[in-house]
């Protein structure tokens, strides 16, 4: 089993989406064995925006391209050929005024690539990730879920099932901002959600 966790918390210390996500990549390790795990940390390992610099690199024949366009596009294909090998995938989202971060917006650009991970034929669109299993460890200050105000899911669920992945569990921790006792109790409801996945 190939593990691949991605963490979007601007947070280097106390993430709790992050948290979340160590706890069941270990326990997904514990329970197979010759499991490996890539983990990539989007805020200390932060990937460049598109910009026009990068569609022109994106849009350019590989065998026109100069250095620096090359370069620009390896960035992509890297996070790309990451996801590919990938069995299982570990997203850690937090919601940052009621959407997903930055830096977990800046992935999902760099990993939807025309042809590569998604197609479009007869049918319309054709996502190429498949076959993967993808958990979401979601955390929020307030409580959201099942609610209009929760954006995260359906643009999650969306997009991910753009991309052909459409196995995917979505784990919560939620009232993080509402003084320690509902964190002690998001905490421990997350943790439940995760020893019931893990069973």
């Amino acid at each position: 089993m190939n593990i691949l966790q991605i963490n979007s918390s601007a947070r280097s210390s106390g993430s709790e989406s992050t948290r979340m996500g160590d706890k069941l990549v270990a326990g997904l390790v514990a329970a197979n064995a010759g499991a490996s795990v890539v983990r990539r940390d989007l805020a200390s390992e932060p990937h460049p925006v598109i910009d026009e610099a990068t569609l022109g690199a994106l849009f350019t024949p590989a065998d026109q391209r100069s250095p620096a366009q090359a370069a620009r596009v390896a960035l992509d294909d890297a996070l790309i050929a990451q996801l590919q090998a990938a069995d299982v995938i570990v997203i850690g989202a937090p919601m940052y005024n009621f959407g997903i971060t930055s830096q977990l917006k800046t992935w999902f650009d760099a990993i939807a690539r025309a042809g590569v991970t998604f197609r479009y034929g007869a049918n319309g669109p054709e996502g190429l990730l498949t076959g993967k299993k993808v958990y979401v460890n979601l955390s929020r200050g307030g409580v959201h879920r099942n609610g209009a105000s929760d954006s995260q899911v359906p643009h999650l669920s969306t997009f991910l099932g753009f991309l052909g992945m459409t196995d995917v569990t979505f784990l919560y921790s939620e009232g993080l901002g509402m003084g320690p006792d509902a964190v002690a109790q998001a905490q421990a409801d997350a943790d439940a959600q995760i020893a019931a996945v893990l069973a």
